[in-house]
């Protein structure tokens, strides 16, 4: 069964396959530990060590935004991935990683030009994107690079 990181507690919750197969199932589905929906249709706002339990962890793929609150661009990509989390919810999990308060986490990952959107799947980085992208091509983007 595959491992969720629940996004309140980050408590390890199992979950049937085809739990996360079915949409309003997964959607409906709680932490064991602080009985908290484990999706909420939103991106998750994460500092590294939050980072690191849900790539470590979570079975489910991350699609990360690495993005900053002065940059043009990554305000523009905010609401298209605040709706793309609804689309995508539970085949992956949506972050935020703010590069200015996570400096770190944007040099290890080489970060350098924000917004940069990269996915992760077993805990390797799969393909990476720089710049702000509408809601379709974000979505197309995705499913081609978990295929």
């Amino acid at each position: 069964m595959p491992q969720i990181v629940c996004p309140h507690c980050e408590a390890i919750n199992r979950l049937p396959e085809t739990a996360l197969l079915d949409k309003s199932r997964a959607q409906t589905a709680n932490c064991g530990k602080c009985k908290h929906p484990l999706f909420t249709a939103e991106p998750l706002a994460v500092n590294q060590s939050q980072f690191e339990r849900q790539l470590q962890k979570s079975d489910v793929p991350l699609v990360v935004d690495f993005w900053a609150a002065w940059c043009g661009p990554c305000k523009m990509m905010a609401p298209v991935f605040h709706q793309a989390a609804g689309k995508l919810e539970p085949q992956v999990r949506l972050l935020k990683v703010d590069t200015e308060s996570e400096q770190q986490l944007a040099s290890r990952y080489a970060v350098r030009s924000i917004p940069t959107i990269m996915i992760f799947s077993a805990g390797q980085e799969k393909a990476r994107i720089a710049g702000a992208l509408d809601l379709n091509r974000l979505l197309a983007w995705v499913t081609q690079n978990l295929r």
